[in-house]
């Protein structure tokens, strides 16, 4: 049987402000915003033309997981971003005021800089070297 995963959760600390961050400055897709309890939801989001992997955007229910809101990894690079244009969506990164982190690096692989979220978690923007 074929496998694939089709999404990650990520500990937020709001629903609203993490779908606004992700949707109004990296330009996501909100594709699902369902109520699932009085405090829980289903939310997930996913980069612009993408049909793949998508996040889970978790609300962080207890002490334990607020805690990891931001550093989910220990400060490694968490999450990575492919486009078919660096410039553009680097460009974009810095008009939308998000924390660039490490700048812009040619690659022998490909175009790199790394961005943190809103809450800190770090991301690679990848353009692949074609």
């Amino acid at each position: 049987m074929p496998q694939q995963l089709v999404q990650l959760a990520l500990v937020v600390r709001d629903y609203d402000e993490a779908i606004a961050f992700y949707t109004k400055k990296l330009n996501f897709r909100l594709v699902e915003d369902t109520r699932l309890s009085d405090t829980k939801r289903w939310v997930l989001v996913a980069p612009p033309g993408s049909d793949g992997c998508k996040l889970l955007l978790a609300q962080a229910a207890n002490d334990e997981q607020h805690s990891r809101v931001g550093n989910q990894t220990g400060g490694r690079v968490f999450l990575f971003l492919h486009t078919d244009d660096f410039w553009r969506d680097y460009r974009n990164l810095q008009n939308q005021g998000v924390t660039i982190v490490r700048e812009p690096v040619e690659e022998a692989w490909g175009t790199v800089a790394v961005f943190a979220d809103l809450y800190g978690n770090l991301w690679d923007l990848i353009e692949p070297a074609r």
